[in-house]
């Protein structure tokens, strides 16, 4: 792509997933920015714009320069605008961009859950579309990005398929693989699905995704878990993708992700406050209000809350 087929991008949350594909954008030519947060001083922005990203992945490592400005103009400048804040932080985080957005911006979600671009719409009043996220990585210290697996994107929407397309292309260009899927809420179920599967049991063990399944016990519950959800889902009408989505979970966890830690057990090994309410509770709350029993899901999703209340 030349400069100026590039949209200006802005990333919203500049932690491991904002980090990781602001930055394959960036190593493409992109004009990113990184946003500051207003009332959130950060030792990690702060290092962005004095030093820039150290890029630490399984296929590189590199020094990568990058931009950094304050939210308002960032996305008053963007074309483009990566929502990569916790789902904790949705409402807040679209409530803060909707003033500065210039008319025909687009606002990606590119959030763990099912329902950000729902919470977006209600809460400030602008369409975000969703997308179906899969990497591995973490923020190790201030400024640096450690990539341990995947880094793949799903994108979907019946009434914005050109759109979707072209983000689709560009992705790709940046070397970041970008499926375009006419059946994203299936797909956002199905990493949903995953997400379950092991980021509590991660958190609690203390351990990474490839140990728990190597673990018969640990695995069990691992199943457990997928069946559930799976329950849930079609308990909600969700048209599931026609995949053994137990054999796909147990797959994932061993494979790419497999050295990975999970991002509940790096929020609590940080002592900051976890998205397990979108994830293993998200499932318990829709469980109980279609009438389906989900005790292991409400179990991690319960002991996980325990341990980010009492570390």
């Amino acid at each position: 792509m030349s400069p100026s087929d590039w949209p200006q991008v802005a990333v919203i949350g500049a932690g491991a997933v904002g980090c990781y594909f602001g930055g394959m954008l960036t190593r493409a030519g992109a004009p990113v920015t990184f946003a500051g947060r207003p009332g959130k001083p950060s030792a990690h922005i702060d290092a962005l714009a004095r030093e820039g990203l150290r890029f630490d992945s399984v296929n590189f490592q590199e020094q990568v320069k990058v931009r950094v400005a304050a939210l308002d103009a960032a996305v008053r400048a963007a074309d483009l605008i990566l929502l990569c804040v916790k789902t904790l932080d949705t409402e807040s985080a679209a409530k803060q961009i909707a003033p500065h957005l210039k008319p025909g911006a687009t606002v990606v979600s590119l959030q763990n859950g099912v329902d950000n671009a729902e919470r977006i719409r209600a809460a400030a009043g602008f369409e975000a579309l969703s997308s179906v996220v899969y990497v591995a990585a973490s923020l190790p210290g201030a400024g640096h990005l450690r990539h341990a697996g995947r880094g793949d994107l799903i994108l979907g929407h019946p009434k914005r398929t050109a759109e979707v397309q072209r983000l689709a292309e560009m992705f790709t260009h940046a070397g970041v693989p970008c499926r375009v899927s006419e059946n994203l809420e299936g797909d956002l179920w199905v990493k949903l699905t995953m997400n379950c599967a092991g980021n509590a049991i991660s958190a609690l063990a203390r351990t990474t995704y490839g140990r728990i399944v190597a673990h018969e016990p640990a695995m069990q519950v691992v199943m457990n878990v997928i069946a559930e959800a799976v329950a849930v889902a079609r308990a909600a009408g969700i048209a599931l993708p026609p995949t053994d989505l137990t054999a796909a979970g147990l797959k994932l966890l061993a494979g790419d992700l497999k050295n990975a830690t999970s991002s509940t057990a790096q929020d609590i090994a940080a002592g900051r406050r976890t998205e397990i309410a979108s994830l293993n509770g998200f499932i318990a709350a829709r469980g109980a209000a279609l009438g389906v029993p989900t005790p292991v899901n409400h179990t991690l999703f319960a002991m996980v809350k325990l341990l980010e209340e009492n570390p």
